[in-house]
């Protein structure tokens, strides 16, 4: 049986571990892994986490996740949600740089423990944080003695042919002293039910945390966190673990008997309430730790499987955004063609971006603003060059009706284009990037051009700077009126019926659309 059991967790770990490479594989192809989607952050209500392909399948935290955690997935979604000031941004840069190299460490972590995809560890963590409620002292001894005592009276009785008088008295002894502290028992048992399936993992995540010589300050606060109040946690965890594997033995039938003369409930709650009073207030501290280890390592992932990709600069000052060669990381490199874009407090302050249907106006708002999101995150980006001064990203690009919600298409714009006003505005806020997307293309030209060129207006007398796509080419003529307005656009070209695009964007405005072409190549007669 012990060869067998051996045997099975070698082959769980081989399976593990090449799902991490295969992982790794598909990734280069293009195609997110499949490790998890992060489909529970979803937020239709946030300024750029739907518009930007954020999360669900084939998104980018898709993309990114080599978490194990629920903690760590968490945190690397806060990440991606909630861009950090420049001094954060360099601390976890530093850290990706340090973590990036480290396979052997990544591939560790990857195939540690137990089969457990997003491990839960809150309810430990919540019951190891709540205070005490151990009774006392005198009642556990108690309970240890006696429950000797009932299986030496048995084994007497069964096999010495002593009398039934002991197994009589120390039996009723024992009910009466386990009988009031069972529904207190269930309460220090009850959050640890499932505990012991996962605790396997963790140990063997807190191990490789703790031996490995880091050179990134932050990863070096992480292992002296862990470490705060002198206990070793993974030796704390492996404690818990195997307390919890003594309690489970009641599961066995053969040791029932045993179980049930040793009160084994109430004699293991009393042990795991002195490992919570011991170490408990710091598994809160232990998971935090782990969870952002595992953000970083996503995003040295990342930089290890992209090593083109560029660590960008993120300096305070004038908001600004310049970028050379910037694409799209979820499109496979091969195939990315790039662009270059630079905005700033002077000139270029709103590009006006026209081009034809399919020509890569979207594309492009979605590479700036992805590349920006994971610069603040402190990732690495797919650019030849990225400088960026801290910036709320906010977008209008998938901005969709709800028929439950008796909201149409229009009037959520309206709404998310409100919200963008509201966080440009806010004191003491970074200024707004914002990547406006054919903006009120739900209602007529005349209100569009109009509610386009106020919106856009409005949002620059803030400070904000960022994106217009258009197909209306009179919206091109704002850049008459509105100082540090430049056109741009997109092209393409029909040859033999079919249209080709170059994917790139040129200065000025578009000179043709491709509307009615594309109509008459499908056999429209218009």
């Amino acid at each position: 049986m012990a060869k067998f059991e051996a045997a099975r967790g070698r082959k769980a770990w081989a399976e593990r571990a090449a799902r991490f490479y295969s992982g790794g594989l598909e990734r280069l192809a293009g195609r997110p892994s499949g490790n998890g989607d992060g489909a529970r952050f979803a937020d239709d209500a946030h300024p750029y986490a739907d518009d930007l392909d954020l999360f669900g399948p084939g998104s980018l935290f898709e993309l990114l996740t080599v978490c194990r955690t629920r903690t760590g997935e968490d945190t690397l979604a806060a990440w991606l949600l909630a861009p950090a000031g420049p001094g954060e941004v360099k601390a976890r840069q530093e850290a990706v740089a340090d973590l990036a190299p480290r396979l052997d460490l990544r591939e560790a972590v990857a195939v540690a423990g137990a089969e457990a995809p997003a491990a839960d560890y809150r309810p430990l963590m919540q019951w190891g944080g709540a205070p005490a409620d151990a009774p006392p002292a005198w009642k556990w001894w108690a309970v240890e003695v006696l429950g000797w005592l009932n299986v030496f009276a048995w084994a007497g009785w069964l096999f010495a042919e002593t009398t039934a008088l002991p197994v009589l008295a120390f039996g009723l002894l024992s009910l009466a002293l386990a009988a009031p502290l069972m529904s207190w028992a269930g309460r220090v048992l009850k959050p640890l039910d499932r505990a012991a399936e996962n605790l396997s993992l963790f140990e063997a995540v807190l191990i490789r945390l703790e031996r490995e010589p880091f050179s990134a300050l932050r990863l070096k606060e992480l292992q002296g966190s862990m470490r705060a109040g002198g206990l070793l946690p993974s030796e704390q965890i492996r404690q818990l673990r195997l307390l919890l594997d003594g309690y489970n033995a009641r599961r066995n039938a053969f040791f029932i008997p045993v179980a049930v003369l040793r009160m084994w409930p109430v004699r293991f709650a009393f042990k795991l309430e002195a490992w919570r009073t011991r170490s408990g207030p710091a598994v809160g501290q232990w998971l935090r730790a782990v969870g952002e280890f595992e953000a970083l390592s996503s995003l040295a992932g990342h930089a290890y499987e992209n090593p083109a990709d560029v660590v960008p600069t993120v300096e305070a000052g004038p908001v600004r955004l310049a970028a050379v060669g910037v694409g799209h990381p979820l499109i496979p490199a091969a195939k990315c063609v790039r662009n270059d874009v630079a905005l700033g407090a002077g000139a270029n302050r709103v590009l006006i971006v026209s081009g034809s249907n399919m020509s890569g106006k979207s594309t492009l708002l979605r590479a700036v603003g992805v590349n920006a999101v994971l610069a603040l995150a402190g990732g690495v980006v797919r650019a030849k060059s990225f400088a960026l001064t801290p910036v709320a990203v906010g977008a209008t690009m998938r901005v969709q009706d709800s028929l439950q919600a008796g909201r149409s298409r229009f009037f959520a714009e309206v709404t998310k284009v409100r919200l963008l006003l509201d966080i440009a505005g806010r004191d003491g806020g970074p200024p707004l990037l914002f990547l406006l997307d054919e903006l009120f293309a739900g209602t007529n030209s005349a209100d569009r051009v109009a509610g386009a060129e106020g919106v856009t207006r409005a949002l620059l007398a803030l400070g904000a700077v960022g994106f217009v796509t258009t197909h209306d080419l009179s919206l091109t003529a704002v850049t008459n009126s509105i100082p540090g307005a430049v056109n741009h656009h997109f092209c393409d070209g029909l040859a033999g019926g079919e249209l080709h695009f170059d994917y790139t964007m040129h200065p000025g405005v578009v000179p043709h659309g491709n509307g009615l072409a594309l109509m008459r190549a499908v056999g429209l007669k218009v």
